[in-house]
């Protein structure tokens, strides 16, 4: 089982969780708008997840089980890593998630919009039980109707087989309402732009070893 109380004690943790979660939900849009879905489905779920969790005391509460976000890991580190084979697309897609994430803080009729809808998504699920396409669909268009108007639409690239299927439009707009949360919760976690540059190797350094303990606990493949 993986140390998390050790992991904890590096006060960069629960904001580099959060930028993988964010990160998670960018590569996320990728894989659906050119692959027509998710490879891990696991993936999806935990950002869907998130979306409706919106009280938790810690990042670890959101996200027990840290093997969920590890397209997220990964995909942060090919981002701010060494390495020179960066993906433009996803990059693309967090900077504009963050831009979309500081309109949303300025504007004080949206975040009120937003929080009843949440609420109301909430209760569809948890007290009323309606079902995951249900859910799925009302959380894309709340990003359509409340987050979307705040900044320039972001432009998705892919397949257009795939992005002509509703279900996937409503999944994509999910996945940004996913990643516009998490984008949330790094800011509440003091997260900065800034630190992209002053902070690169902490982040590196912090991605590197949850991912280590990932490989150390995981399952051998039969």
């Amino acid at each position: 089982m993986i140390d998390i109380a050790r992991l904890q004690r590096d006060p960069w943790f629960e904001r580099v969780v959060a930028l993988a979660a964010l990160t998670q939900a960018a590569a996320a849009v990728k894989q659906v708008a050119r692959f027509g879905s998710v490879r891990d489905p696991l993936a999806t779920r935990v950002l869907i997840d998130s979306v409706l969790n919106q009280n938790p005391t810690t990042v670890v509460e959101m996200y027990p089980d840290l093997s969920h976000l590890r397209l997220g890991l990964e995909s942060l580190l090919q981002q701010i890593g060494a390495t020179k084979d960066k993906d433009v697309e996803v990059t693309r897609y967090v900077v504009g998630i963050l831009a979309l994430e500081r309109r949303l803080q300025r504007n004080a009729k949206a975040l009120d919009q937003l929080g009843q809808r949440l609420q109301q998504l909430h209760r569809q699920r948890h007290e009323f039980q309606f079902a995951d396409d249900t859910v799925l669909a009302g959380m894309g268009s709340t990003y359509s109707d409340v987050i979307s108007p705040l900044g320039q639409p972001l432009k998705i690239n892919g397949k257009q087989e795939f992005l002509n299927q509703p279900s996937n439009q409503h999944l994509i707009r999910a996945l940004l309402l996913a990643g516009v949360r998490n984008a949330v919760l790094w800011r509440q976690l003091d997260g900065k732009r800034r630190q992209f540059i002053f902070s690169r190797q902490r982040m590196v350094r912090v991605a590197q070893q949850i991912l280590r303990e990932l490989r150390e606990h995981s399952e051998p493949l039969s």
